[in-house]
């Protein structure tokens, strides 16, 4: 079972889609599944440095501060129930998710799913900055990837240019909004629902393994 993910660090839908997917894997255990993370960057004329996060978030919504907490509770409580924390109080940056994308396309594919959902543990639970190169550091060298390496790889132009080229292309081929799930090149799922609608996914994509009958 091939699974392609297209998502962004900084979208708590993402890692709520990601929960249930996961929990939905845990329980089908039908096939041997390879997964593919695919960068989808929500904004990248955000500085290193960031933006205030709450106004920028106000701005970006066109909603005044009130909303805006309404809008954070209600994605906090979604994702309670999925059993993931998202601790908006914590964020103090939008951030540009570059960096966070190149390091899960450089981290090794045994550590690819930790190092995703570490990421996504340090922007929605700590606060860091994961635009900051020393951040994205040091998330990969908790997975033993050498950070000297790491260093010269994150500032390599054409790792960077593979990132944006691939987050374009899945613009380019009408993905608008994540997540995204695409299993067996087919059966497409877009948005994070439910554990039941992804284990139903996966069955239905299951089939397009079974070989036609003469």
């Amino acid at each position: 079972m091939l699974i392609d993910i297209f998502h962004d660090t900084v979208c708590p839908w993402c890692r709520i889609g990601k929960k249930h997917l996961f929990d939905a894997l845990a329980q089908w255990q039908e096939q041997e599944v390879n997964i593919r993370w695919h960068p989808f960057i929500l904004d990248n004329t955000i500085p290193a440095d960031g933006y205030e996060f709450r106004s920028f978030m106000q701005e970006r919504k066109g909603i005044k501060a009130e909303e805006l907490q309404q809008l954070f509770n209600a994605t906090q409580q979604a994702g309670e129930a999925a059993g993931v924390k998202l601790n908006f109080d914590k964020i103090r940056l939008a951030v540009n998710t570059k960096l966070s994308h190149q390091l899960i396309a450089l981290a090794p594919t045994n550590v690819k799913d930790d190092v995703v959902e570490s990421i996504y543990r340090t922007y929605f639970e700590e606060g860091l900055n994961i635009g900051d190169i020393k951040v994205i550091v040091a998330i990969g060298t908790a997975y033993q990837m050498d950070a000297t390496e790491l260093r010269l790889q994150l500032n390599d132009c054409d790792v960077v240019d593979v990132v944006i080229a691939e987050s374009a292309f899945a613009r380019l081929n009408g993905i608008n909004s994540v997540p995204f799930f695409i299993m067996n090149n087919q059966v497409k799922v877009n948005g994070s629902h439910s554990v039941e609608m992804f284990i139903e996914a996966l069955n239905s994509a299951a089939l397009l393994d079974i070989p036609a009958k003469i």
